[in-house]
């Protein structure tokens, strides 16, 4: 099984990382294309192919991942469409790129998997969902399955709900690296050298994240037994109430989702007719 990113930016060489790293391919399997030497570097260090030619990817590939940024979607696909195969299965990592805007843009037929994946791929400890197109054959949802859960958790669902995965798990590293940063910064506020305040904020939510994963209790029993009666932490959990910490949260992951449904509705990226 050979696999292609047609990219070679962050998403692509975070998913190929995580796939070497994991051993579910070799890097001598794996290709990677840019019009660019801008990523050769990182490319090269991950021991993977690289090429200019997307037609020479497709000739070299049976699994390809769209994986450049989603307004390039439309150019890209107008590109290799006429190269691409009956033996391709197409697996897009684009946000925001509906199944439908993919099919439209090659010939039919073809097999289309969307996927959802995020950054913690690349150390095997991903949250990845898919969902496949009308022209996915019996087996090609287990590939999907068997290389990204090799990266972490890999749930398969209908594609309705990949906007909201994109704004739960495809962006909340990044809420969870602000919440790292702020807990340090608290703690350095209260005395803490800087380089222990990160590691113990880090370490605190990967524990307590670990709990939620590997317990039957909800996150709010987790909380309540950790607020004993009277004590430090529920003055804490106070003040984040006051400060509309759970208001906050949410209202970023309805942005987030609603600025990816904005894009798909408006086909704000459909700008290459077919």
């Amino acid at each position: 099984m050979s696999l292609g990113f047609l990219g070679a930016g962050k998403v692509a060489q975070t998913i190929a990382k995580g796939l070497i790293t994991a051993g579910a391919i070799s890097p001598e399997s794996v290709t990677a294309s840019a019009p660019s030497d801008r990523c050769l570097k990182q490319v090269k260090e991950l021991g993977i192919g690289f090429t200019h030619s997307n037609k020479e990817l497709l000739r070299m590939s049976d699994i390809v991942f769209l994986a450049v940024k989603p307004p390039l979607v439309g150019t890209l696909l107008k590109d290799v469409a006429h190269d691409l195969e009956d033996k391709h299965l197409i697996i897009s990592l684009a946000a925001g790129i509906s199944i439908d805007f993919i099919e439209s843009k090659i010939s039919s037929g073809m097999r289309v998997i969307r996927a959802m994946p995020n950054t913690p791929s690349v150390i095997g400890e991903g949250a990845t969902v898919f969902s496949c197109g009308s022209n996915v054959r019996q087996g090609d949802n287990e590939i999907a399955r068997n290389l990204f859960s090799r990266m972490g958790i890999c749930l398969q669902g209908e594609e309705s709900i990949i906007d909201a995965v994109m704004a739960v798990s495809g962006s909340g590293p990044a809420y969870a690296y602000v919440a790292i940063d702020a807990l340090a910064d608290g703690g350095v506020k209260m005395g803490l050298p800087r380089e222990i305040a990160i590691k113990l904020a880090a370490q605190t939510l990967l524990g307590s994240a670990k709990m939620v994963l590997q317990g039957d209790k909800h996150p709010s029993e987790l909380k309540d037994d950790v607020c004993s009666p009277g004590g430090t932490t529920i003055d804490a959990i106070h003040q984040l109430e006051k400060g509309g910490f759970r208001k906050c949260l949410i209202e970023a992951v309805e942005a987030a989702c609603l600025k990816a449904r904005k894009l798909n509705e408006q086909n704000y990226y459909n700008n290459i007719k077919k």
